[in-house]
C-alpha cells in the first residue's frame, strides 16, 4: 500500500501533530488492514517526499510533524479508527511556532535552489511561497525576489 502525500497529511492531521515513529506506524497499521505485511521503514521514501514537497513540516529537528502548507488533507481508507488503535495523543501546536519553521525551511530551501540553479525547484518554490504565506503568518518577499532573480538570471 503507498499513500499520497495528502494522505499523509490526512493521518498526521487526525492527531493534529505525530512523531515520524507514529506516522511510519499508523501507515504499518493501515497497510495490515488492506492485507500488506510492511516495515515501518518502507514509508520513509513517502514520508520525505511529502516533507519535501511542503505536504508535511518537520520540526524539531525533523521528529514531529504536521500538515504542511500545500497539503489538502485526506483520509487513506480505515484511518478513522487509528486515534483508537495507536498511543498518541492530539497535539496543538502553536502557530507561530510553526510559521518560524516553514520560513526557515523555505528560505534554506529556497537559497539551496538558487545555489544550484534547479529552475524546476525554483519555479516549485515560488508555488509554495504564496501557499505558505496564506498558510502561517510568514513574510517570504525576500526569497521569492532571490528566486525570480535566478530564473530571470
Amino acid at each position: 500500500m503507498e499513500f499520497t502525500p495528502d494522505e499523509l497529511a490526512g493521518i498526521v492531521d487526525l492527531f493534529g501533530a505525530v512523531d515520524r515513529s507514529t506516522l511510519r506506524q499508523a501507515c504499518v497499521e493501515l497497510a495490515y488492514k488492506h492485507g500488506e505485511d510492511r516495515e515501518p521503514a518502507s514509508f520513509d521514501d513517502a514520508i520525505d517526499a511529502a516533507i519535501a514537497e511542503y505536504h508535511l513540516l518537520a520540526l524539531d529537528d525533523g521528529d514531529l510533524l504536521v500538515p504542511g502548507p500545500v497539503a489538502f488533507p485526506e483520509l487513506p481508507e480505515g484511518a478513522t479508527d487509528l486515534p483508537h488503535i495507536l498511543d498518541a495523543e492530539s497535539r496543538t501546536i502553536d502557530r507561530d511556532r510553526l510559521a518560524v519553521a516553514a520560513q526557515e525551511r523555505f528560505r534554506a530551501d529556497a537559497a539551496a535552489a538558487v545555489e544550484t540553479g534547479d529552475r524546476e525547484r525554483i519555479e516549485r518554490l515560488l508555488d509554495v511561497s504564496y501557499e505558505l504565506e496564506v498558510w502561517a503568518p510568514v513574510e517570504l518577499d525576500e526569497a521569492r525576489r532571490r528566486l525570480d532573480d535566478a530564473l530571470d538570471g
